[in-house]
């Protein structure tokens, strides 16, 4: 594969750069962000960056694969996959994916179901309130992970973030999630799941 005409990148952004699109959409999107991460470097990581950050996201399937894990955003009004944002000197995106993960749902015993990332997007956010506070829109520049979960064990809700947690079925989702643009992005990962 060829390598990006880009500045040095932090070795953070390594698993990004290993990363192997699936399509032409996650090929011009990681050569974008690859592009960004060598422009800005460290200045991503956290909120800081007032126009673009990294985020990690995790799908998480049930073991027979009929399942996802997912929380009903506030913000988005939304059943959404799990995720957020890096903390200042949180480098290890795997590590975000699978904090946020346990942190919004309560789940134990995430297993990864691939070494690496499974895809990367450029999300946008707009404008909105949170916690009484205005936020801007913004880009995240986010890498998305997958996890499988034994679907009995107990969840919790994190009241900060989401207003529920659960196990939905995987062939009702247009039900659940009204954010219709990362419907194709929930149905591409939910595949690889399948082949893992």
């Amino acid at each position: 594969m060829e390598k990006p005409n880009i500045p040095a990148l932090p070795v953070w952004a390594e698993p990004i750069l290993a990363f192997i699109p699936g399509d032409g959409r996650e090929a011009e999107e990681r050569r974008m962000l690859l592009e960004i991460i060598g422009q800005y470097g460290d200045g991503l990581i956290g909120r800081e960056n007032p126009v673009f950050h990294m985020t990690a996201s995790a799908i998480i399937v049930s073991p027979d694969r009929r399942r996802t894990l997912m929380a009903f955003h506030r913000v988005y009004n939304s059943w959404a996959w799990t995720g957020g944002h890096t903390e200042p000197g949180e480098t290890d995106l795997f590590a975000v994916a699978l904090r946020e993960a346990q942190e919004e749902t309560g789940i134990t015993g995430l297993r990864p179901l691939r070494q690496g990332p499974a895809s990367v997007e450029i999300l946008p956010v707009w404008a909105h309130k949170k916690r009484g506070k205005d936020v801007g829109s913004h880009l995240h520049l986010n890498v998305s992970y997958l996890f499988e979960a034994d679907d009995s064990l107990p969840l919790r809700i994190a009241e900060e973030e989401n207003s529920a947690v659960g196990w939905l079925e995987i062939d009702r989702l247009e039900e659940y999630v009204s954010e219709v643009y990362m419907l194709p992005i929930y149905r591409r990962l939910l595949e690889r799941a399948n082949v893992c």
